[in-house]
């Protein structure tokens, strides 16, 4: 008889009384069972939670798991990847996901513990390096403004650590004004155990012209591009996870800016006043500097193109292609003046001291 593989140890037919089902749990060291029929349909979920409940409101031990089980539990589907199935356990608290067909039979189950051992995720990150940095002179006189330290570390080094903690380790760097500095710090990556090449931009090619540097044909997996002078905790993997689930050739990271009009705003009608709003407030989202694109948009361009990512955006949905856009609410700081520089200082020693 064929060994049961570990999530078929904790499937349980309705029927089982629930001393049966607390002693599985117990014995497999799982806190949760799924519930299926005998041909494998899934029925639902009993969590150690919904045990505690039913005893508490004194449900016999006797009584089938099916009296207590959750009948309409979340699930995945087959074609989920580990960063869909985890950001989906990490929205909703799940121990557990029962992946399913499209009929409702299950398929396999995934554990949130044996998908929290780091990954190794094989999508290319591109970092923009590349720019002169002319707001933040004298600083960046003699230093490219990516390798300005924040605390003890480059920027661009605190930019790529936050990749590596989340499992990319494949990367590549635009570089252009002093790209010396940069290549003899960062090498080819072996010291935080990566990859990284660069993108020399012999002359400036826009926002995106680097894309036209990268080796495309190599590329099956979208691709992370972001500014190198960006200081922000965004969620990679998050981020990654609603690109696969909204689809689309591109997604686009922003940012909420809110304007306040310093004066009260008068409306009307020919000569006739219609309304006075008080020093209004415009809600607006402006690009934060972060990109997720598909293989497909980045072979847009080509190699010494010179482009600005804005232009190449408005270029794909000119031709009908689709871009979303993803908010981020977490820390973020485009430091392109001293005062933003300074904020960023204070933010690193405030809170990324571990990095």
């Amino acid at each position: 008889m064929a060994k049961l593989k570990q999530w078929e140890q904790i499937l349980v037919l309705p029927q089982m009384p629930l001393a049966d089902a607390i002693a599985l749990m117990d014995q497999q060291g799982r806190r949760s069972l799924v519930v299926v029929d005998a041909q494998r349909l899934l029925l639902g979920t009993v969590s150690d939670g919904d045990v505690r409940r039913s005893l508490l409101k004194g449900i016999s031990l006797a009584s089938p798991v099916s009296d207590i089980m959750q009948k309409e539990p979340r699930v995945a589907q087959a074609d989920w990847s580990k960063t869909r199935l985890l950001s989906c356990m990490e929205r909703f608290q799940l121990l557990l996901l029962p992946v399913v067909s499209d009929d409702g039979q299950l398929l396999s189950i995934e554990f949130l513990y044996d998908l929290l051992q780091k990954p190794k995720l094989d999508n290319a990150v591109c970092l923009m390096a590349g720019g002169f940095g002319t707001r933040l002179r004298p600083l960046t006189e003699s230093c490219p403004k990516p390798m300005l330290k924040l605390g003890d570390k480059p920027i661009l080094e605190l930019i790529m650590l936050r990749f590596i903690q989340a499992g990319f380790h494949r990367f590549f760097i635009s570089t252009h004004y002093m790209p010396e500095q940069i290549m003899s710090h960062f090498s080819d990556g072996s010291k935080w155990g990566v990859s990284i090449n660069y993108l020399h931009e012999s002359q400036p090619l826009g926002t995106a012209g680097a894309l036209g540097l990268l080796p495309q044909q190599e590329l099956t997996e979208p691709v992370f591009v972001m500014n190198g002078d960006l200081l922000t905790d965004i969620d990679f993997l998050q981020l990654l996870s609603f690109h696969e689930e909204q689809g689309g050739e591109a997604t686009v990271c922003v940012r909420q800016f809110d304007y306040q009009v310093p004066y009260g705003v008068v409306s009307t009608d020919g000569h006739r006043i219609t309304a006075i709003v008080e020093k209004p407030v415009h809600h607006y989202f402006v690009n934060a500097g972060i990109y997720l694109l598909e293989p497909d948009f980045i072979r847009q361009v080509k190699a010494g193109d010179q482009i600005d990512m804005p232009t190449l955006l408005s270029a794909r949905l000119q031709d009908g292609k689709q871009v979303n856009h993803f908010q981020v609410e977490q820390d973020w700081i485009d430091i392109g003046r001293l005062d933003d520089f300074k904020k960023a200082q204070q933010l690193v020693n405030d809170t990324l001291q571990d990095l």
